[in-house]
């Protein structure tokens, strides 16, 4: 077993629904929610909330790159989130919500840039996609209250309306690499 954790930083609305689709695949060894791409040093939930800081919501995950690799992962990425609407999902709506991948190297960029060409040229999606594709930048890390939040609070209504669904995909589309 690899002892190495790689790390990728995805974006697609609110991070407790991203944070616990991934949490659902085996290989992820951690995942942190948190605060990219805005211009406000060490942003508070409620800060971002409002949209003045320009950060997203995104989620870190460190995973085992011996079972899950980094096309693995942009592969649930773009299943449990729609990237081709512009600063909302699903009942989130402004910026912080924007659909983006915060690569971590050159690597990440390429194969993501590589990804997203894949899914316009096979026309996956009705419309075109918004996904940015951004350097990483600093990370920094949500309110400990949000992070785990589902599995806190799995009975939420936001989590049964809106983090049910994306483990379902997951379960259902990616059952080989489930845990």
């Amino acid at each position: 077993m690899n002892e190495e954790t790689e790390y990728a930083t995805f974006a697609g609305g609110c991070f407790w629904c991203i944070e616990a689709a991934f949490e659902e695949l085996g290989g992820v060894r951690e995942t942190t929610s948190g605060y990219c791409g805005g211009h406000v040093e060490e942003p508070t939930y409620r800060e971002v909330c409002s949209g003045n800081t320009g950060h997203a919501e995104a989620v870190r995950i460190g995973y085992d790159p011996d079972v899950l690799d980094y096309p693995d992962l942009l592969r649930v990425f773009f299943t449990v989130h729609d990237p081709t609407t512009l600063n909302r999902q699903g009942p989130d709506v402004g910026t912080q919500y924007r659909s983006a991948i915060y690569h971590h190297d050159e690597r990440q960029r390429e194969l993501a840039a590589a990804f997203i060409a894949e899914l316009e040229e096979r026309g996956a999606y009705d419309d075109e996609i918004v996904t940015e594709l951004e350097p990483l930048g600093t990370f920094y890390e949500a309110e400990q209250e949000h992070q785990d939040y589902y599995e806190k609070n799995p009975n939420d209504r936001y989590c049964t309306i809106n983090v049910d669904p994306k483990i379902r995909k997951v379960r259902e589309q990616f059952a080989e690499k489930a845990k």
